[in-house]
């Protein structure tokens, strides 16, 4: 037994597949096929049930899989100490982060990366979903909080705001909004509620409870694309749609959102220097461009003290 195959039995164990340890691994998936069938006669042992799940751990893989996970964890240990002292950069480094931040805030500026450290490869997964560590499906997690648990490193990357934008062309079709209450009529989009990853996305129900799409996608690229195409108004993060010409604020001094992002990072690859110095790299953007994820909000409007009269009243 030796590492390439730990590494191969790992990488199976974590995706249940063949394809996708081997594009993981960046081989062949008949290669993979033939290394664990090779450690599976070193051991004497069946590791794996095939079925409509894909490749299901057995007893015995159950077993090796923690073993497994200790030598990795050595192995990246060891690893990170001699790359600390590498000035060279090289390897890839995948990241995952929610759609919108992923889409349209790093991945414009990943080059910057790329021109410091040609030989450093980016990997971005910027989709709908929660992604595990401990599974290696990425090295760098944006995520928007905490794990409760785990052997994750996490750090606050910055506060963002929230609110509702329309296009103009819908705003001037459409009655004026002064007030939540004339958001009734309105075409509202929004989430699928059941495809909701985290919670903190479920805005909606905050600004009121009478609130419901007529268009929903769990995509929040296709909402922003929906709302500039003057289909209705949307909740959005301020660093996307501030920042694009042709969206509107609604309700600014009414409706404000804050929520969180947090850039997690498995304890055993903290070291590593390519992992590192993009994560650094992160948190240089997010901290360069504060302005767009906490831009100056309007005051909210003050409410007359009973009993006073208006100025205007009459008029």
């Amino acid at each position: 037994m030796n590492w390439d195959d730990l590494r191969i039995f790992l990488a199976v164990a974590r995706t249940r597949t063949l394809s996708a340890a081997a594009g993981q691994l960046n081989v062949d998936h008949a290669t993979v096929g033939r290394r664990i069938a090779r450690l599976e006669r070193g051991l004497n042992a069946k590791l794996f049930q095939r079925s409509l799940k894909g490749y299901q751990p057995t007893p015995a893989a159950e077993h090796l899989l923690r073993a497994a996970e200790m030598v990795e964890s050595t192995v990246n240990s060891g690893r990170g100490v001699i790359e600390g002292g590498d000035l060279s950069l090289s390897g890839m480094v995948r990241i995952g982060a929610p759609d919108g931040f992923g889409t349209m805030f790093l991945a414009p500026r990943f080059g910057v990366l790329n021109a410091r450290h040609p030989d450093l490869e980016i990997d971005l997964i910027a989709t709908s979903r929660l992604f595990s560590l401990s599974k290696r499906e990425t090295d760098i997690a944006i995520s928007l909080a905490l794990p409760p648990r785990g052997r994750v490193i996490g750090r606050k990357l910055t506060d963002y705001h929230l609110g509702f934008f329309a296009s103009p062309g819908y705003l001037a079709r459409h009655d004026p909004i002064r007030a939540i209450e004339d958001l009734r009529p309105h075409a509202i989009i929004g989430y699928i509620e059941d495809l909701i990853y985290a919670p903190e996305l479920n805005y909606l129900p905050l600004v009121a409870k009478f609130l419901r799409p007529k268009f929903r996608s769990a995509n929040l690229i296709a909402q922003f694309q929906a709302v500039l195409a003057g289909h209705g108004l949307a909740v959005l993060p301020s660093f996307m749609a501030a920042a694009t010409p042709g969206l509107t604020p609604v309700l600014a001094d009414r409706v404000a959102l804050t929520r969180t992002f947090y850039m997690l990072i498995h304890e055993d690859d903290r070291h590593l220097s390519r992992i590192r110095v993009t994560s650094d790299f992160i948190v240089e953007q997010v901290e360069a461009n504060a302005g767009l994820f906490l831009p100056e909000r309007p005051p909210k409007p003050r409410r007359k003290a009973p009993g006073l009269k208006s100025n205007n009243a009459g008029l």
